[in-house]
């Protein structure tokens, strides 16, 4: 009887069934709210574009300082298998080294949330390492690892800790005290708190650190690749600087560019899904 009450009074709430409605097809129906969202920045975007391309021309600047948009686009067209190669190492690198810096982030949360001597023992390490600039960490990290992949993902791992450690601990600790106080008059025990009360409580809040983290773990292993890299688009940008290449360098900047709204947009439409619940959701 106390289990089957547990597992009700802890359930995330049902989706709301939506109505059906007579009139466009269903699928445009949810273009038009896609739209919504798709044609402000790409307005803004081609805007700036055409903004760029107007002053490089009226001030003849030379390529090799700022390039125009067109000729951007043309080399990054022209060679776009070369770009998405090196643009699958770095993102190899930086999802190695977000899941990484994630699960050990999450695991120190939850025994920061749980321990305050704890907390106070190890989050000013953990503050230690976040303001240490990465660029003084990326050649440690290449001397004492290597110039493998190693080094790049545990530089993506490092940025990418922090913002998910934070948040997991206010998450974990986020509970509602009338829920908490039911589960215990249930007798659950510790684990079941935890799996059915503070993981919920916790997802809406580590849903927002993967936005912070994932960007910021691609910035991680762009840097390391400064250092210790001789594939990735991170390599690509210094060859391209050395050469004063400003086309390529460009093209390598529209790719991560592409990689960082990608990796955001997967995320959103990920927590859309298991945190369908939240306010946080129901909102957008």
């Amino acid at each position: 009887m106390a289990q089957r009450l547990l597992q009700e009074a802890t359930k995330a709430p049902a989706r709301p069934r939506q109505r059906q409605t007579i009139g466009w097809p269903q699928a445009l129906r949810r273009a038009l709210p896609a739209a919504g969202y798709v044609v402000p920045p790409a307005l803004a975007l081609l805007l700036a574009g055409v903004v760029w391309e107007l002053w490089v021309r009226i001030e003849e600047t030379p390529v090799y300082i700022v390039p125009r948009p067109t000729v951007v686009l043309d080399r990054w067209f022209g060679d776009l298998g070369f770009f998405a190669k090196e643009g699958s190492v770095t993102l190899m690198e930086a999802m190695g080294g977000f899941a990484l810096g994630s699960a050990v982030a999450i695991i120190a949360a939850i025994a920061m949330a749980h321990s305050r001597f704890v907390e106070k023992s190890f989050f000013p390490l953990a503050v230690l390492v976040k303001v240490t600039p990465i660029v003084a960490i990326a050649p440690l990290f290449a001397i004492w690892f290597g110039f493998g992949t190693m080094p790049k993902v545990l530089i993506a791992g490092l940025l990418a800790f922090f913002p998910v450690m934070v948040n997991g601990v206010v998450g974990f600790r986020s509970v509602n005290p009338g829920a908490l106080d039911f589960l215990r008059s249930l007798r659950a025990s510790p684990w079941e708190i935890f799996w059915h009360l503070r993981v919920p409580s916790a997802l809406p809040y580590l849903f927002a650190s993967f936005r912070i983290a994932i960007p910021l773990a691609v910035i991680g292993a762009v840097v390391a690749e400064w250092f210790s890299g001789q594939a990735g688009l991170g390599a690509v940008i210094i060859v391209a600087h050395s050469n004063l290449d400003m086309p390529t360098l460009f093209s390598a900047i529209v790719t991560l560019a592409i990689m960082g709204i990608v990796l955001t947009i997967l995320t959103t439409v990920v927590e859309r899904r298991l945190v369908f619940w939240h306010e946080s959701t129901l909102a957008q």
